[in-house]
């Protein structure tokens, strides 16, 4: 298993307008990972982002699409993401009652898998699937809302992780999302946490995007991780 931390900025915080910038910016620093928040308004209070999306961004980059899918019933959609240039589709498993389907039509279509947890869902919930998905997504907020704070009770369920892959052999990598800065990235890294979705700390203001990569990727080196 591949071990390098990565670094997914989220979409959903940046500005639209400035995506080209943002790209080159990416693409400058050798990150390969764009992560897509998709909300229905529903399983979430906010909407953000569709199909078109994605197959806009597939058409002109050769960016990794880590597409989100915070909706309900998203065995309906998944199908429609993968088709569009979704490479990797993360459900959450509070959402469905057929997670094993889900997995089923994501891989079919030959793309990676993840499953999400919000932070009061048990990891117990993802058990049965933790031997065939390829990515954990742990929320260190709760998602779809504003202004929260990282709920530090979500490092244990990253070092459960961990250690359940470590004991089983499992193949999954530990990715979190919500408030993710140079504080917060350096726990969850040290808890276990491979990849890492940041959002507003890259984009909250019109600082030097540049800057804020490289100020997550710092606190990154100075990891102790055991």
């Amino acid at each position: 298993m591949d071990t390098k931390y990565q670094i997914a900025p989220s979409l959903f915080s940046s500005k639209i307008s400035n995506l080209e910038n943002t790209l080159t910016v990416m693409k400058e620093i050798g990150i390969q990972l764009l992560h897509i928040d998709v909300m229905d308004g529903h399983f979430v209070p906010d909407m953000a982002f569709g199909p078109s999306i994605v197959n806009e961004l597939s058409s002109f980059t050769d960016i990794t699409l880590d597409v989100h899918l915070m909706v309900d019933k998203p065995e309906k959609i998944v199908e429609r993401f993968a088709d569009l240039g979704a490479d990797m589709i993360t459900f959450h498993i509070e959402a469905t009652n057929h997670a094993m389907h889900i997995i089923q039509l994501i891989k079919s279509k030959n793309k990676k898998v993840g499953v999400a947890i919000n932070p009061a869902t048990p990891i117990e919930w993802i058990t049965p699937i933790l031997n065939i998905v390829d990515v954990v997504l742990v929320m260190t907020i709760n998602p779809g809302t504003f202004n929260q704070s990282f709920i530090p009770e979500t490092l244990k369920k990253i070092e459960t992780l961990k250690n359940e892959r470590a004991i089983n052999g499992y193949r999954y990598l530990i990715e979190v999302d919500g408030k993710i800065n140079p504080q917060t990235i350096k726990k969850c890294a040290e808890a276990g946490a491979d990849i890492f979705v940041s959002g507003g700390y890259i984009f909250e203001s019109d600082d030097d995007q540049k800057y804020k990569f490289e100020q997550l990727y710092h606190a990154l080196s100075e990891v102790n991780r055991h």
